[in-house]
Order: structure tokens, then C-alpha cells, then sequence
């Protein structure tokens, strides 16, 4: 539920009374009954909002009473475009720009001809559809539904269709504000007769998907879908195949401009879009021009703010300068003696571990050849082998054709031509690596036996 101050703050925003005082008044007369509360409010200062639709309206606009309000729905009153109030879930709502808990209604009003809706929350009670205990659904979730349903759009249909946005609708209709161009919005009906063909003749149509996907921002949902089903329910989609454009605005502003029910040639289709995309164009060169207007007071602002910065900057670094001079000088000298230490304790460190490290390799050696014992004699059960290394230096001697792998590495230490320890003793015909894996095979299972030829091979 949305607390006390989440009410005040939404209700001021809606009616655009800044009086905390007062609003708060008139939210505890209605019980802090927040629809109730605005309800009152705009039945009391706009009486012309309770005008309902006349039967002359396009059946492709259609225009309906708001989701759980008691108020009519508005009709313009000047021609133009179609507009009405809605109600969008919470769960399309959440987690976009910025908003606080609670179901999300639509205000409007009407300035120059030009329609607008006011993005305010509205808290719905539990009497009314139980809405208020719906299930949230996170922005992932939502950008989740989105991308399966594009999946499946083209695996049903091709790629020839529009090209749906792989996003939830407010990140969808956000990134209709920022590219200043309308929203196509196509709720799919898997069920309904109508969908199949509809996709594929009309949203499938190369002119419709052309002009849709360069004048518009597309996005699809399917009412299967937790997001498709709210936005279904908010719309009050009664016939599918169901298409609505919507304009975004600044200031958590959104207008729905048109509602096409039912199935329509790609003809009617492009009609409708190109008139809308013609009556809408002035509000979004104007906000294309304004959002232009606002960048270059920033830029202005921010290069002001520049030459501002620099020219203390300026003054600070020449006191800055003589400081760190003075302090690099210190600094050199103390570096100068530090290092000086560090070179010669260094040096004697290094000879320390150098003559540690010798005389480590010395001892290993001793081990190592005392470990093989005294060469034997040649005969059936003795072993010769050939070493040769990277220098090209060789090296012989017999071995028991008992003796295993790792007597010959201990051998190749004993004798101190390497400098390196990491190193392989490999056979070339047939080319066998002698490595740690056969260290205990002895020299007649690894084959070497009666004599046997390797390398070292450096790692």
C-alpha cells in the first residue's frame, strides 16, 4: 500500500496544488482515499471532463471511462487527436523513471489542441479488481516477456514484420522520448482467429513495416505475458487484433494518441499512422527543438562554469606551482638517498641469494648423483643413454634397465649444464616426451632399454 507521504506528494503532483497544508485536508476528508480524493478534486475544477464520446468517433479511436474511476471519460474540445483517460499497472510502471509505488494513472488536459496526459500515481483499494495485490513484475521480467515475444513473432512470422524493441513498455517508451518519435504499440492475441493474418499481411507488409520502423519506435507484447495482460486490461482491449500509438512527453508526461481494434488492411493501417505521424509531427519537432534549447543552456552553463573553474584554477596553480617545487626538491633529495640505500642493500642482497642459490644447486647435485649410485657395467640388464643439450654438449652413461624415468633427470641435474630447472627429456624416433606423467615407468617399460637417444627440451 502507498503511505501517507507517498499520497500527499502523488496528489500534489496531479492536481498541481503546491499547499501541502491543503492537500492534506482534503485527503483526510476522503479518508485519504487517494482516487477518491482527485476524483472530487478535477469533478470540481474541470466540470467539462465528465463529457462522454459521441457516436461519431472513428471506431478505430476508441474512447472509454477510466479503470476504477467513477469519472466519464473526456472528449476534446477542439478536433484532433484522439485522446482519453487511462489507468497503467503498477507492474509496467515499476522500475522506470524514477516513479514511487502504487498503480499509475493518467491524468490530461488540453493546452493550444495539443493533448497531454500527466504521469501521477493513483492508489487503487482492494474492493476495486483487487489491483492493488497484483503481482509486480521487474524490469527484467519485463524486457524477458518482450524479447520472447519478438522470438516468437519471428519464428512464426519472419523478420519482415516491424522491428520490435526487446525491452519492457516504459523502457520502450523511453526510448521513443529520446529519439522524439511516436510509439506503436501491437498487443498479440494468440488465440484469436484474426492475429494470424493480421500479422502477416498487414504487420508483415513491407511499406507498413518500412514506415513503422523508420517513423516509429515499436513494441509487441503478448497478452499471455504478465506485461501484455496488464497493459491489456489498462487499455481496455475488447477486439484483437489490437494496435495503439502512444507520444511520450517531458516531465513524466505520455499522451495515447490512437487505438485500432479489430483487423485492418496494411492500407488503413498506413492511413491511420501517417495522419498521426502528420498531427503529432508539430509537438515532436517542438520537443525535439526544445530538448535542443535546454542542452545548449547546459552546454552555455556548463562552458561558463568552465572558464570560470580555469580562470581559478589559473591563479591557484602558480601558488600551487612554487609549493611543489619547493616540495620536489625535498622530495628528489629524500628520493635520491632512499635509493641509493635500496641499490646497495639490494646488491647485497642479490649476492646473498646468489651465492644461497649456488651453493643450494651445488648440495642438490651432490644428492642427485649420489642418489644413482656407481655406474654399472655394460651387460643384458643395463641401459646406455645418450643425452645431448640445447649447447650441443652430450653426455653418456649406463643405467639398470630397472632404473626409472626420474634417475635420468637426476642425472641431468647432477651434471650442472643447465641453468634452468623447467625442462623435458624427449626421444626423437619415435618422438616420445619423457615427462612428469612417466617419471615412474623404469627404462625398459618407457622402451628405452638397451640404449636409448634424447634431448633436453627447454620449457
Amino acid at each position: 500500500m502507498v503511505d501517507v507521504a507517498d499520497k500527499l506528494a502523488c496528489f500534489q503532483a496531479i492536481t498541481g496544488l503546491e499547499d501541502p497544508d491543503l492537500c492534506t485536508e482534503i485527503l483526510q476528508a476522503h479518508g485519504w482515499d487517494l482516487e477518491l480524493a482527485i476524483s472530487s478534486f478535477t469533478s470540481s475544477t474541470q466540470p467539462s471532463a465528465s463529457t462522454t464520446t459521441s457516436d461519431s468517433h472513428p471506431r478505430d479511436s476508441r474512447t472509454r471511462t477510466e479503470f476504477g474511476s467513477a469519472s466519464g471519460v473526456v472528449i476534446a474540445p477542439q478536433p484532433g487527436l484522439a485522446w482519453k483517460l487511462i489507468t497503467l499497472p503498477i507492474s509496467v510502471i515499476s522500475g522506470s523513471l524514477g516513479l514511487i509505488s502504487g498503480a499509475v494513472g493518467l491524468g490530461l488536459w488540453v493546452a493550444g489542441g495539443v493533448l497531454s496526459y500527466s504521469l501521477g500515481m493513483i492508489g487503487l483499494s482492494s474492493g476495486q479488481g483487487g489491483e492493488s495485490s497484483a503481482r509486480l513484475v521487474s524490469v527484467s521480467s519485463a524486457a524477458s516477456e518482450a524479447m520472447d515475444f519478438l522470438a516468437a513473432f519471428e519464428r512464426e512470422y519472419g523478420t519482415r514484420g516491424p522491428n520490435f524493441v526487446g525491452e519492457g513498455f516504459m523502457d520502450a517508451l523511453q526510448r521513443s522520448r529520446s529519439a522524439f518519435k511516436l510509439l506503436f504499440v501491437y498487443l498479440h492475441s494468440p488465440d484469436h482467429p484474426d492475429s494470424p493474418d493480421f500479422c502477416r499481411r498487414t504487420l508483415c507488409s513491407e511499406t507498413l513495416a518500412a514506415f513503422v520502423n523508420e517513423n516509429f519506435v515499436a513494441w509487441g507484447g503478448s497478452i499471455r505475458s504478465s506485461e501484455g495482460f496488464k497493459m491489456s486490461n489498462s487499455l481496455k482491449a475488447s477486439r484483437f487484433p489490437f494496435c495503439a500509438v502512444f507520444m511520450p512527453a517531458t516531465n513524466q508526461r505520455i499522451a495515447l494518441l490512437q487505438q485500432v481494434e479489430g483487423p485492418k488492411s496494411p492500407e488503413e493501417m498506413l492511413t491511420i499512422l501517417q495522419r498521426l505521424l502528420e498531427e503529432s509531427a508539430p509537438v515532436l519537432v517542438a520537443a525535439r527543438l526544445d530538448a535542443e534549447e535546454r542542452r545548449n543552456n547546459v552546454r552555455l552553463r556548463e562552458e561558463q562554469d568552465a572558464a570560470y573553474r580555469a580562470a581559478l584554477e589559473a591563479d591557484q596553480a602558480r601558488e600551487r606551482q612554487r609549493r611543489e617545487e619547493q616540495e620536489r626538491q625535498e622530495r628528489e633529495a629524500a628520493e635520491a638517498e632512499r635509493k641509493r640505500k635500496e641499490e646497495e642493500e639490494a646488491r647485497e642482497r642479490a649476492a646473498r641469494e646468489a651465492a644461497e642459490k649456488e651453493a643450494a644447486r651445488d648440495r642438490m647435485r651432490q644428492e642427485k648423483a649420489m642418489s644413482l649410485g656407481d655406474e654399472p657395467e655394460k651387460g643384458l640388464n643395463v641401459t646406455q643413454v645418450l643425452v645431448r643439450f640445447p649447447n650441443g654438449e652430450r653426455k653418456e652413461r649406463r643405467f639398470p634397465s630397472t632404473a626409472l624415468i626420474q634417475s635420468l633427470y637426476d642425472y641431468v641435474d647432477s651434471l650442472g649444464c643447465l641453468e634452468v630447472e623447467d625442462y623435458n627429456l624427449v626421444s626423437n624416433f619415435p618422438r616420445v616426451t619423457y615427462g612428469t606423467e612417466k617419471l615412474s615407468l623404469t627404462l625398459k617399460e618407457a622402451g628405452l632399454h638397451p640404449q636409448a637417444s634424447l634431448f633436453v627440451e627447454l620449457n
